[in-house]
């Protein structure tokens, strides 16, 4: 039976089933602790359940006509309104068939129930059911206060956090005479592809940018979306002409990306803009931060492709430009060692001049 916590002032669900006896015998059950809407087929459960904020949890057959009930619970668990896409979902059935249970599982439902169960059966099933999705819920919003703020579209950091972090280590690097730059990147043909494209697809490509800069960064380097299609990455122990070789690496590869859509190539064009505190005479983070943004519109990296023959494979080339960012004063007498090891594999190599 529904403790008086779950039973509050009565909530809505909605009961879809192409058999009237179905429903009415679902919403006798239910009417003592809920208001019950009825729909006899997918579609038109799908239009209530957009309509009407009010309803707490669906009960929905799978073998019905029109939006069977599989693809009533895809639509649901697929669609861009959270309250949907969070609603609980019992299935009823009274076909047994082999693997159906699974498959509504699969596809986002919370429970199972027999046609066939008692009224307590049912009102047990849907209290452990809300007490379940309320516990999950709770733990979601935990998880995300422990978290760092990110940006839903690309997963990098919030603008408020980054100013956060750059804030500590502007500070770290005033007090100990330390390094410290920003780049700042906008993808200018962003602006283009939404108006051609629209914006879902225009999201997409900018979400992939996002991923490939994080794959070129350093795992102390932090990466932000500070507007629209403009990123801000803070790259801390690091110098001007350092994070210089990183925009020029980005610059080409987003040049050469690959990227299509709906079978047309699309053309990437992407600014960048870089200050660093040993050159800015920023007295605050803010100020650092604002010099590479107002940079965007300076000189831009002019970088041409390589040669095919002079590529390096991918595990080389990752490793050489770890060594470019290298600081030797962190380094410090591992620095002769490291000479010394690459003098031999240079031997090794022994490339002769043509």
């Amino acid at each position: 039976m529904l403790s008086p916590a779950s039973a509050q002032a009565k909530r809505r669900v909605l009961v879809v089933d192409d058999s009237r006896f179905v429903r009415i015998t679902f919403a006798t059950i239910l009417r003592g602790s809920f208001d019950v809407r009825e729909a006899a087929e997918g579609e038109a459960a799908w239009a209530l359940i957009q309509s009407d904020p009010s309803i707490v949890m669906v009960f929905t057959d799978l073998d019905m006509p029109k939006l069977n009930g599989f693809g009533l619970i895809s639509r649901m668990r697929e669609a861009k309104e959270e309250r949907i896409r969070d609603l609980p979902i019992v299935v009823i059935s009274g076909v047994d068939e082999p693997g159906w249970k699974e498959r509504a599982q699969a596809s986002g439902a919370n429970d199972f129930i027999s046609k066939s169960a008692d009224a307590s059966e049912v009102l047990s099933r849907l209290d452990h059911v809300l007490r379940l999705v309320a516990t999950q819920k709770e733990l979601q919003g935990a998880r995300a206060a422990s978290e760092p703020s990110r940006d839903p579209l690309t997963g990098t950091l919030t603008g408020e956090y980054l100013l956060t972090e750059t804030r500590k280590r502007f500070s770290f690097a005033r007090r100990h005479a330390a390094e410290l730059s920003v780049m700042a990147l906008r993808i200018d043909s962003h602006r283009e592809l939404v108006r051609s494209a629209g914006q879902d697809a225009a999201d997409q490509l900018l979400a992939r940018i996002a991923k490939l800069v994080n794959k070129q960064i350093r795992t102390e380097d932090s990466i932000a979306r500070v507007a629209d299609a403009t990123f801000l990455v803070v790259a801390p122990g690091t110098s001007a002409e350092q994070v210089a070789k990183l925009a020029e690496r980005l610059h080409a590869q987003l040049e050469q990306a690959k990227l299509t859509f709906a079978g047309k190539p699309v053309r990437i064009v992407a600014r960048f803009g870089i200050a660093a505190i040993a050159q800015a005479g920023a007295e605050r983070a803010e100020e650092l931060m604002a010099a590479a943004l107002k940079r965007l519109d300076g000189p831009q990296p002019t970088t041409a492709p390589a040669p095919a023959s002079a590529r390096l494979p991918a595990e080389v080339e990752q490793a050489l430009q770890v060594l470019e960012r290298l600081d030797a004063a962190r380094l410090g007498h591992g620095a002769k060692d490291l000479l010394q090891r690459l003098a031999r594999i240079a031997k090794l190599i022994q490339v002769k001049p043509r």
